[in-house]
């Protein structure tokens, strides 16, 4: 495990060098890394965010300042305490309870702009596809990019596809996308260069809600296909 700072308000956590040696096995690491960090509540400590091989914690100097730190050993004081959060907590647990979330999709033309690339690429049918991605399981690797875009991990490799060397200026929110070996779902319009093939009238964020964001990091997942008129009547 190494500890490096990030600026001057926050630290790196960094548990691996490489999530896809083990994949599953790294982020149940950073999953338990992540959980004894909240447990501990270091004074000073504002979010914590959990990555692929990293956990960064954010903090408020002066609040640590205020906590008995030094102005000038902030981080140093910081460090300590992510040690001794985490002491004894290196060794390999089993797998905790996840949430397992099922999000529908529309796999209609209409929504699918690169169904029939991915297929191409694949060199299967666009049924095909869509069997193949509906039929996997997957699990949510970290939330980024936009509020609430989940990295899955679990495509089938036979789906794996380049993105675009140009991306679109606009992809609608709900979009369901592929990416090199992840998939992923679009939670706001925005630009992007994955592949979609289908969309959910699930909101994938909402400031309104509690939590704001309806995947977490280490949840398990399902596609389920829908038609048109299940698309409309949830989206409405």
């Amino acid at each position: 495990m190494q500890i490096t700072a990030l600026g001057d308000s926050a630290v790196i956590v960094r548990l691996r060098d490489r999530f896809e040696d083990a994949p599953d096995e790294t982020l149940n690491e950073i999953l338990r890394t992540f959980r004894r960090l909240q447990e501990a509540a270091i004074p000073g400590v504002i979010e914590l965010a959990p990555a692929y091989t990293t956990v960064a914690v954010f903090f408020n100097p002066l609040r640590m300042i205020n906590d008995g730190a030094k102005p000038d050993g902030v981080i140093e004081l910081l460090v300590q305490r992510i040690d001794e959060a985490l002491a004894g907590g290196r060794r390999r647990h089993k797998r905790t309870a996840t949430h397992m979330a099922e999000i529908p999709v529309c796999y209609d033309l209409e929504f699918a702009m690169d169904l029939k690339r991915v297929a191409n690429h694949a060199q299967i049918s666009p049924s095909e596809v869509i069997d193949l991605h509906r039929g996997a399981e997957y699990r949510v690797n970290c939330i980024g990019f936009t509020p609430g875009f989940p990295y899955l991990s679990g495509l089938p490799d036979k789906l794996a596809t380049p993105r675009h060397t140009v991306p679109r200026k606009e992809i609608p929110a709900g979009s369901v996308a592929i990416a090199g070996a992840q998939a992923g779902i679009y939670p706001q319009k925005s630009p992007g260069g994955w592949n979609v093939i289908g969309r959910t009238p699930f909101r994938l964020f909402d400031p309104q809600r509690d939590p704001p964001v309806l995947l977490q990091t280490g949840d398990q997942m399902r596609f389920r296909k829908i038609t048109r008129e299940e698309f409309e009547s949830l989206n409405g």
